[in-house]
């Protein structure tokens, strides 16, 4: 088995308010091929929107089908991101993922202190770490 460090995603884009997949271990196409065993490292966040948008992470377990609503259960982190802010869920220790577990991310109103609609957010993600063979 070879450790193929790579960045396990391009940038991807969400925008408005919603929750979708971005990858899922074993399924989704890495620059090397298809991951495997799964080791990630960080998750980056950046709001190209024009107001403050709150952004969650989900890791869910194979076999977890609705994917439409982030469940708390399965929030690892939350963080309300303003207008060109960067963000980087980084872990001491890569969250190892197996074949079927997947990273979701949600895009939803920020908390009334800090302004915005979350309408029109527009913010870029990109997963970063170790896949194997």
């Amino acid at each position: 088995m070879a450790l193929l460090k790579t960045k396990l995603t391009d940038v991807i884009s969400v925008t408005g308010i919603s929750t979708v997949g971005i990858f899922t271990a074993g399924t989704t196409p890495v620059p090397v091929g298809t991951s495997g065993t799964t080791y990630v490292r960080t998750v980056l966040m950046h709001n190209t929107g024009l107001a403050t948008a709150t952004s969650s992470i989900y890791i869910y377990p194979d076999g977890v089908t609705d994917v439409s609503v982030g469940q708390t259960a399965y929030r690892v982190a939350r963080v309300d991101l303003a207008s060109n802010e960067t963000y980087f869920y980084e872990m001491n220790y890569p969250m190892t993922l197996t074949s079927g577990d997947k990273i979701i991310v949600e895009i939803t109103e920020p908390s009334i202190f800090s302004g915005g609609t979350g309408i029109g957010s527009a913010i870029n993600y990109q997963v970063i770490g170790d896949t194997s063979s």
